[in-house]
């Protein structure tokens, strides 16, 4: 085979590795499927001395970044953050090269900027490795859904904060333990903040939103909620009422209080019912959920992280980089039409679980129920833990012990939830009230 595509590699960690390894060890498949031999030309690394076992030339090495992007048809980026990986991919669709990225985080701040230099400069942009790892979750939305309308899409799509979540769940370890565990096995980085505070997750929601609804998504545009206050004691209390807690990250058409149609971006540790798909979903596995008009409801489950799996999802997309070079055509752009608002915080509409401690007296319940109600706030159940005997002599020692209770609401916006809760902490006999999303089965 006469044609060749030169190809840039910025990054040399986990993934990257796999990619390099990839690309020598399958170069004969690659071409094949490509219509051109995949030619290696460079691989940025921080450190030009530190040893690596790859099947590559060692002189492919280098730190000149912009050097190297001049040399290539098609950018590979997976060195993850803003910057300088900005300014990489920037130089990259300047200079007429299309690009693979697997940079959620870049996406979600700088998408639509790059989208468009991609299109003004006649190269093309390929990040599904960005969401999901080896999960087609990018290509089912932008591609296979291309003729439906997309209602809502959600999902776990965070493997170490899914590891932490079902680690609690199975084996009743509080949160500390469940992450020190999952450092242990690699699942969590040694400050695991990005994963646990949702902002992982956050990201990958605004890129699929985006995708979803044609309108420009941002990560600061999601509300985001992580797992770091999820105790063993919510587990237990979630798995008595027939649910799991998973951090859904979740985008949504909803309507607003003047009936228009917006988009409700979150992530937040919700409570799943045992019957959905998603409650089963354990381990560090991801799994997206996708509602459309015609379609109805599709799952994509997998591997969304690890060298492997994620470079799996890089190769496809060179792979069809490629193919447009030696063959023609363009992929996909990011169709922007009409603008449907984000909606607040407020405005957000779920069903809610409202924990709370409260002093053991007659009329409490009561009072509760009144306070939801003066609030719009319909309540589907309500369970008391740690109810008192009825031994008369132990009676006033009784009233003195905080019971617990437990609300499941109906769908009810945020701004009433949290308005009420203002007013039942006012009963609290200890900490705030406990409020978590409840999805549907």
């Amino acid at each position: 085979m006469e044609k060749s595509v030169k190809v840039a590699l910025l990054g040399c960690g986990t993934v990257g590795s796999a990619v390099a390894r990839l690309l020598s060890e399958q170069a004969d498949i690659l071409a094949a499927r490509a219509g051109a031999r995949l030619e290696l030309v460079g691989i940025l690394v921080n450190d030009l001395q530190k040893e690596r076992h790859l099947p590559v030339d060692p002189a492919l090495f280098t730190t000149d970044a912009l050097e190297l992007i001049k040399k290539a048809d098609i950018v590979i980026e997976l060195i993850g953050g803003i910057d300088p990986p900005h300014a990489y991919v920037r130089a990259a669709l300047e200079n007429g090269a299309s690009v693979v990225t697997g940079n959620k985080a870049l996406l979600a701040t700088h998408g639509p900027e790059l989208y468009e230099l991609a299109a003004a400069n006649d190269v093309d942009l390929y990040y599904e490795a960005a969401v999901a790892g080896a999960v087609p979750v990018v290509y089912g939305l932008r591609e296979s859904l291309a003729g439906d309308r997309v209602q809502q899409v959600l999902g776990i799509m965070n493997g170490t904060t899914n590891f932490i979540l079902d680690q609690m769940h199975t084996t009743g370890a509080d949160f500390s333990q469940a992450l020190a565990r999952a450092q242990e096995l690699g699942f969590a980085e040694a400050d695991p903040s990005a994963d646990i505070d949702g902002l992982d997750a956050g990201a990958k929601i605004a890129i699929l939103a985006s995708l979803a609804f044609h309108t420009r998504v941002r990560l600061d545009d999601v509300e985001i909620t992580g797992i770091r206050d999820v105790t063993a004691e919510d587990i237990k209390a979630a798995e008595k009422a027939g649910y799991v807690i998973k951090l859904i990250a979740a985008a949504r058409i909803r309507k607003d209080t003047q009936g228009q149609g917006g988009i409700e971006a979150s992530v937040a540790p919700t409570l799943v019912p045992k019957e959905n798909p998603l409650a089963t979903v354990s381990d560090s596995f991801n799994a997206v959920m996708i509602e459309a008009e015609s379609a109805d409801r599709l799952m994509f489950y997998g591997r969304g992280a690890g060298g492997a799996p994620t470079a799996s999802a890089v190769l496809s997309d060179l792979v069809a980089a490629a193919g447009k070079r030696v063959y023609g055509g363009q992929a996909p752009r990011e169709i922007v039409y009409g603008s449907h608002p984000i909606l607040a915080k407020g405005d957000f509409r779920s069903r809610y679980y409202i924990k709370l401690q409260v002093a053991d007296r007659p009329g409490v319940l009561a009072e509760m129920a009144s306070i939801f109600a003066q609030h719009n706030v319909s309540l589907s159940t309500v369970s008391q833990e740690g109810q008192p005997q009825s031994d008369k002599d132990n009676a006033a020692q009784v009233q003195k012990q905080p019971v617990e209770i437990i609300f499941i609401t109906h769908m009810a916006r945020r701004a009433d939830i949290d308005a009420a809760v203002v007013e039942l902490n006012k009963l609290a006999a200890g900490a705030p009230a406990k409020v978590l999303q409840v999805e549907d089965k």
